[in-house]
């Protein structure tokens, strides 16, 4: 259930707004001016504020400010309420970092729509890697969930790349950000080139990578992966590393190792030859197939191919 937090001198206004926030389930938090919001927010922050402009102490437009400037609030959704229409008072607004701005008078439908289509916006930003722009965890194991729930075959495909710490001992970070944003376009390009069904791509965290699709896609998506990702990761090493094939890494005792250029390997779990009780348990065989997958050398695919009737060696495709 989310929180919000009212701030508004206008008792009367403060609690109308309370009253059909609760209404609509939402917890309420009241404060009427912006000197109390921070005590309350210092006490607990809410999912959400629903903040007034004109305020005495701290008006709404400096209290925005403050919020966006402390790390601990610096992503909490705020929603601007105020008797000024003018087009110069949104921006003012707007520029303090507010999501969103209703004029008073306001309709009540309105509003409690405004709080529920901004809480979902927040809610899906954070969910999404600032990098890849893919979802992230919450959003893989719904789509996990939603799928073992249908009567549909499905796959899961767990991807992560081989040799990427000695990539960023060798390069740093940003151009290890090079290699996962490549990695994800790649999973992207791969997506488009299995057709529909669309298959639901998503980030882990990292350099891992989750793929959700059919079942008779997981050949040609792991395929154009692989391809695309192979020919494109070349690019970002150093020409002489790249020629040589693998990177000179001096470790703390001074001796020099080498590691092979970066890789893709994938591992996949399937729906239909096997039972799962728990879609959780998809992801652990998907996850132990990625490890069969690094056992070899270069981009790899390796595929579970054990049944419930009979137990069969799990080979790499």
């Amino acid at each position: 259930m989310s929180t919000v937090l009212v701030v508004d001198d206008d008792v009367d206004v403060a609690r109308f707004i309370e009253v059909n926030l609760r209404l609509e389930g939402f917890d309420v938090l009241v404060a009427h001016d912006g000197q109390e919001a921070l005590e309350v927010i210092g006490e607990s922050v809410p999912n959400l504020v629903l903040l007034d402009v004109m305020m005495p102490r701290i008006d709404g437009v400096e209290l925005c400010r403050r919020l966006r400037s402390d790390p601990l609030t610096a992503s909490l959704p705020v929603i601007m309420l105020t008797a000024k229409s003018l087009s110069a008072d949104k921006v003012v607004g707007l520029t303090a970092g507010a999501d969103d701005y209703i004029i008073k008078p306001f309709d009540t439908l309105e509003l409690i729509a405004r709080v529920h289509s901004t809480l979902r916006r927040n809610a899906e930003m954070r969910a999404v890697s600032p990098l890849t722009g893919l979802p992230g965890n919450h959003r893989i194991n719904e789509e996990i969930a939603s799928r073992a729930a249908g009567n549909q075959q499905f796959a899961v495909c767990h991807a992560d790349l081989d040799n990427f710490k000695a990539f960023n001992d060798r390069y740093g970070w940003l151009r290890g950000d090079d290699v996962i944003a490549l990695l994800a376009a790649s999973l992207k390009a791969a997506a488009a080139a299995a057709g529909l069904p669309q298959a639901f791509i998503g980030h882990v965290g990292g350099d891992d990578f989750v793929v959700i699709c059919a079942p008779d896609q997981v050949e040609i998506l792991t395929s154009v992966c692989i391809e695309q990702f192979d020919e494109g990761v070349r690019a970002l090493h150093d020409p002489a590393d790249a020629a040589a094939g693998y990177i000179s890494i001096v470790d703390r005792q001074g001796n020099e190792r080498r590691y092979p250029i970066v890789s893709v390997s994938v591992g996949v779990a399937m729906t239909g030859r096997r039972h799962y009780a728990d879609h959780r348990a998809i992801v652990a065989v998907a996850t132990e197939m990625k490890a069969v997958a690094k056992g070899k050398a270069g981009s790899a695919v390796a595929i579970d191919r054990r049944s419930d009737t009979g137990e069969q060696t799990p080979l790499p495709s």
